[in-house]
């Protein structure tokens, strides 16, 4: 029998969906919520057609700031985390609701200098403030240690 019966890993690439915005909780740490859409190719009949999956991923500390500054609408990304529902009791109606989320632990911005979707990150060595091309950024968030 093995001593974990669960493992929680997420990793998704897909382009920024909408503005960052960072906002700070009260014990002062900085948060950002992004969605990002993930395509997957397939083909309807005879033609090949994009489906495209919504996630929303949470963003906290240090990370979530360089995401806000060097990320946007449209770059492309790569996050890895982990998954967690989040649950509320709706204002309007009073029901329970509940949405699955991406929590991230680290992210990668995989747009290449010059391309589209949100100007592309340029390269360090040009006196740029932009942070270099497949930079990746591991969240400051607290890791539980997984004990063997």
């Amino acid at each position: 029998m093995s001593l974990f019966n669960s493992f929680n890993r997420v990793v998704i690439m897909g382009n920024i969906t909408r503005d960052i915005e960072l906002r700070t909780i009260p014990n002062g740490t900085r948060v950002t919520d992004i969605g990002v859409a993930v395509n997957e190719r397939i083909k309807k009949g005879e033609q090949w057609v994009d489906d495209v999956t919504f996630v929303d991923v949470t963003i906290w500390g240090k990370t979530a700031e360089l995401v806000e500054r060097f990320g946007g609408k449209g770059k492309t990304i790569l996050v890895e985390g982990r998954l967690r529902m989040d649950k509320w009791v709706d204002k309007t109606s009073g029901q329970n609701r509940s949405k699955l989320k991406v929590v991230a632990d680290a992210v990668t911005f995989v747009d290449g200098a010059g391309k589209g979707g949100g100007g592309g990150a340029r390269q360090a060595d040009q006196g740029s403030d932009d942070m270099p091309y497949n930079q990746s950024l591991e969240s400051d968030q607290q890791q539980s240690a997984v004990p063997f």
